[in-house]
């Protein structure tokens, strides 16, 4: 047995077991193999707002591999020096300088069309001058930072060039990495996954979800299975209910192209609140291993049983926001925003309820939320534990005291709170509810880093732990199928200010099983 502590290898388990306790306990993990990065998209906004400084702060904490390259292609025409340039303006303005020189000295850039067959005669021009300079090009990880429809253009060139294909090496590979949104709906997923699949084999594509990457959803797993206090309660025998709320202040901003033809149930549904639902109601995989945590999920992806158009007025409430006051500034409403048809009926916010029809959770609701133009920004799992079965308080009946809530803060301020009933100090018996709250920033003295640095260091070193597989993928696709054909009817969208918390029918949604929606800094 090979126990690391802050870095220092220690073969005495026993000695190790003593200060665990006041020292960190870490996996061994390594350092990615020499690879080049090839970046489809490199001059848009969310290589530079996200993948980049991603990429730089890996540099500078020593996790990139000893030899590394990033190529950026996209069709904007930029030199090396200015794409070098973009890059150091987006950059920390404290980042060290001649770290900073360092990184963007290996980072390069070409410009050709994605549909453009010399575009990718560049690309392997510039691997084998890679290979020229003394560096290996036997692993190469191509990252679609690009729109969706141009998956199934940049794939087939890619293979079709031969680049797809690793250098002759037992050590070769050559992965894919795709952003979500994968596929409209269940039949345009399997088409993808077909076009995929005929250039990478499965275990070689990496389809992101960067809410897999935050903190406390990798917390999730090491809360539930690396804790004995929680789990065996961890059913329907003591959980009520279950709430996961993605909520947004910003409205479509620059993105109205894109999500009115999406909406929110295919832009936060089927991928970010499906898959936080799965870690809450997966059972414990046999090992931290990347097909045993996936095996798991799709699991309680199977679980989830479809809702028949009877039930769908009790199951899904749909909204659209008007004009308001959001943050402190006036609004638009949605049809008002630029690039949105005026008479759009696209939802931009729903609530739904689902069920995991399995042994654990028979019976237990899971009520899903997400919208734009909310009150305040917030993105957390409540968990909440049936009452006491009785009070021995009298007069207090059980209904006066406070279910225990046990929430998880994935956005902002990260961490952990659970509330339970406490007695107030002096000589009278007053109760109230209470929080013990663990966050991040105060306990680590730091922020979380941001979601995109594990999920490319994973890429990189081959981890698809956090990543979503072909089976999971259609499976969200086929739970959401109904609640997507509810959504292309007009009817049923309900209207809400910009800066409130939804709309009405969303309370009801709740109200109709005896249960209300948990706020932001609320119980």
């Amino acid at each position: 047995m090979i126990i690391v502590l802050l870095g220092v290898e220690m073969t005495d388990p026993v000695r190790a077991a003593r200060i665990i306790a006041r020292e960190e306990l870490c996996l061994m993990e390594h350092v990615p193999d020499p690879c080049t990065i090839v970046i489809f998209g490199a001059s848009g906004d969310l290589s530079f707002r996200k993948l980049m400084p991603s990429l730089f702060d890996l540099h500078v904490q020593g996790l990139m591999p000893d030899t590394f390259r990033v190529i950026g292609v996209a069709r904007s025409a930029m030199s090396d020096e200015q794409f070098r340039r973009r890059i150091g303006e987006v950059l920390p303005k404290d980042a060290d300088a001649a770290a900073v020189k360092s990184f963007a000295g290996q980072c390069s850039y070409l410009s050709g069309g994605y549909d453009d067959e010399s575009t990718y005669g560049a690309i392997a021009a510039a691997l084998a001058g890679v290979k020229a300079e003394g560096k290996p090009v036997s692993r190469v990880l191509f990252y679609l930072s690009v729109p969706p429809f141009l998956y199934p253009t940049i794939i087939g060139h890619l293979g079709d060039s031969g680049l797809a294909r690793p250098a002759a090496s037992n050590e070769g590979w050559s992965r894919l990495v795709v952003e979500k949104p994968f596929g409209t709906d269940l039949e345009s997923a399997k088409r993808l996954n077909e076009v995929v699949h005929s250039v990478f084999p499965e275990e070689e594509v990496y389809r992101i979800d960067h809410y897999l990457g935050k903190e406390t959803v990798q917390n999730i797993m090491i809360f539930r299975f690396g804790n004995s206090l929680f789990e065996p309660t961890w059913n329907r025998h003591y959980i009520d209910h279950v709430q996961i709320t993605a909520a947004e202040q910003l409205g479509v901003e620059h993105r109205a192209g894109y999500y009115d033809s999406s909406g929110v149930l295919r832009d936060m549904f089927q991928n970010h609140l499906l898959q936080l639902l799965a870690l809450i109601a997966m059972e414990p995989p046999v090992r931290f291993e990347a097909n045993a945590v996936r095996d798991k999920k799709v699991d309680v992806f199977r679980a989830v049983p479809g809702v028949d158009e009877s039930a769908m007025d009790s199951s899904l409430v749909r909204g659209q926001y008007e004009a308001g006051t959001a943050g402190g500034s006036q609004a638009r409403a949605y049809r008002d925003e630029k690039g949105v048809p005026s008479g759009s009926n696209t939802a931009t916010y729903a609530a739904m309820k689902l069920e995991v029809d399995n042994w654990r959770w028979r019976g237990v609701p899971f009520y899903l939320r997400s919208g734009k133009r909310l009150a305040h920004r917030f993105t957390e799992i409540a968990v909440q534990y049936r009452r006491v079965p009785t009070s021995i308080f009298k007069p207090l009946l059980n209904e006066h005291l406070a279910p225990n809530v046990l929430r998880f803060r994935i956005q902002p301020n990260e961490g952990i709170a659970i509330t339970f009933e406490s007695k107030h100090p002096g000589p009278k018996l007053c109760l109230s509810t209470v929080t013990m709250d663990f966050g991040y920033q105060g306990t680590f003295g730091a922020a979380p880093p941001e979601a995109y640095q594990r999920l490319i260091l994973d890429a990189m070193l081959g981890d698809p732990t956090l990543f979503a597989r072909e089976d999971g993928v259609e499976e969200c696709w086929r739970i959401l199928a109904p609640f997507l054909s509810a959504a292309e009817e007009a009817e049923g969208l309900h209207p809400y200010p910009a800066g409130s918390r939804g709309p009405a029918a969303a309370a009801e949604l709740l109200s109709a099983d005896g249960r209300e929606w948990y706020e932001e800094g609320t119980k």
